[in-house]
């Protein structure tokens, strides 16, 4: 199956009334720019400087990097209407609307669904009987794994793009959701009073969604973006993809306005201490990065992104 191919196949994501179409377009195709691999993660590096969300993420695009496997955090509201559940390795997001709950993400298994995200909701007073949506942002099963059992019990309607549903019908994982909804590139659904918007950024795998919301903090109304999948995929020609879609998402970053940086594994941004300084009382909250950051934040994911190219590259990849 071709990225080409399972990109052009999208349904209707849900009734014309709740989708609108987004304005603008992909950005051009990435092409590796000149500098050994070494420049690039110099360069990273010296965008990084003593960030400590910036330079935990060059350590997680460094290549040989393990993935890492943190202790799982108490649940938290990080902002007015967005709540996190987290099993340490992998986190849900939700969006608590005046019409009910989006979910970002469904953990790994109905045993976590049933154990970790229901009670941990319920925990912060949100009711997983609301939950409308299950959003998984890509086609891996810690993503995905809990959305059937949050369908079945709650009637919630379960998202992920074409091509990452054509991947797990083609894997067969264990708990794979059965096909509902499609994520159309570039189109927004709208739930009570908010509205999210979902784009393609292919890479990760062939389906990978990142996503754009309103975040409220304190009376104050922020826009954040949720990075769909991190890890860089092991093809050069996946990873071009890859480095094409941070390309594009920075450009309708900076156009939406985007000043909060989420991401669906905390270890990886810095986000698990995050939520730590948040609930030891931050003046400020730590997941506003203002909109100069959260663009040097894809302009470090770019350049380890060239990085790893290169590095491919001079190895003869």
């Amino acid at each position: 199956m071709s990225l080409a191919q399972s990109t052009t196949s999208r349904r209707a994501l849900l009734s014309a009334a709740a989708l609108l179409p987004l304005a603008g377009g992909r950005a051009e195709a990435a092409t590796a720019a000149p500098g050994s691999a070494r420049d690039h993660y110099a360069r990273a590096a010296k965008l990084a400087g003593r960030d400590p969300v910036l330079t935990t993420l060059v350590k997680a695009l460094t290549p040989g990097v393990t993935p890492a496997q943190p202790k799982a955090p108490k649940p938290l509201k990080i902002f007015d209407n967005v709540a996190v559940v987290s099993t340490g390795f992998v986190s849900v997001t939700a969006l608590l609307t005046s019409g009910g709950v989006i979910l970002i993400d469904a953990l790994g298994s109905p045993d976590e669904a049933g154990k970790v995200i229901v009670p941990q909701l319920k925990s912060l007073g949100v009711d997983p009987s609301a939950i409308k949506y299950v959003v998984a942002a890509h086609g891996h099963d810690d993503h995905f794994g809990g959305a059937q059992y949050l369908a079945d019990r709650y009637g919630a309607r379960v998202m992920m793009s074409p091509a990452d549903w054509k991947l797990v019908a083609a894997e067969k994982p264990p708990n794979a959701p059965k096909h509902d909804l499609d994520i159309a590139d570039g189109r927004r659904l709208t739930l009570g009073d908010t509205t999210i918007s979902f784009h393609h950024t292919p890479g990760h795998t062939p389906g990978t969604v990142s996503m754009i919301f309103p975040a409220r903090w304190r009376g104050r109304r922020h826009t954040a973006m949720l990075w769909g999948g991190t890890n860089p995929p092991a093809a050069v020609a996946d990873k071009r993809i890859y480095l094409d879609s941070v390309l594009a998402f920075a450009a309708t970053m900076r156009k939406a306005g985007v000043d909060v940086e989420l991401n669906n594994h905390g270890a990886a941004d810095y986000g698990l201490a995050r939520m730590e300084e948040l609930r030891a009382g931050a003046a400020a909250n730590p997941f506003v990065l203002g909109r100069a950051r959260t663009q040097r934040f894809m302009k470090v994911m770019e350049a380890m992104m060239r990085g790893r190219i290169a590095t491919d590259l001079e190895a003869g990849g």
